[in-house]
């Protein structure tokens, strides 16, 4: 993307603060990350780190927390982290293992990072650990960014 691009979508804001805008514009919108109680530990160029408390209505009938929350986490931190340059971004793929499972009152932590990017496409590298930083799932993500639409108005 060329600087002058760069400027329009970014409003005069530096990488970071863009980041940090994008992160409030969305969040203000995003009632399920809302819902579920999610917070953010870090949000950045191409990074995003948020937080997730395993509650009881998230069990499972095994009383572990059910991997579809433990997904919903590391997908929105994928969120965050592929729409923090203000260009609208959805996935367009992901794929999650399971390492242990998250149990009642863990805090998760899911930390998504850009690896790599090119055109419209990206791939971002998602890990969720808990509180005591035990591996609890990886989850790769393959997003694709929409050309002219931002994710809030500068």
């Amino acid at each position: 993307m060329s600087e002058a691009q760069y400027r329009d979508i970014a409003g005069g804001l530096d990488p970071q603060a863009l980041a940090e805008r994008v992160r409030d514009g969305m969040y203000e919108r995003d009632q399920a990350a809302r819902s579920l109680e999610m917070g953010f530990t870090a949000i950045g160029p191409g990074i995003a780190t948020m937080t997730m408390r395993v509650r009881e209505d998230m069990l499972n009938g095994f009383r572990i927390c059910h991997g579809g929350f433990i997904t919903t986490l590391a997908d929105t931190a994928f969120a965050y982290a592929c729409n923090s340059g203000n260009e609208q971004t959805v996935a367009s793929g992901i794929s999650v293992d399971f390492m242990a499972p998250g149990r009642p009152g863990d805090v998760l932590t899911a930390a998504a990072q850009r690896v790599s990017e090119s055109g419209r496409t990206g791939v971002y590298d998602i890990t969720v650990t808990n509180q005591s930083g035990e591996l609890i799932a990886v989850m790769r993500g393959k997003s694709y960014r929409i050309k002219g639409r931002p994710v809030v108005e500068l």
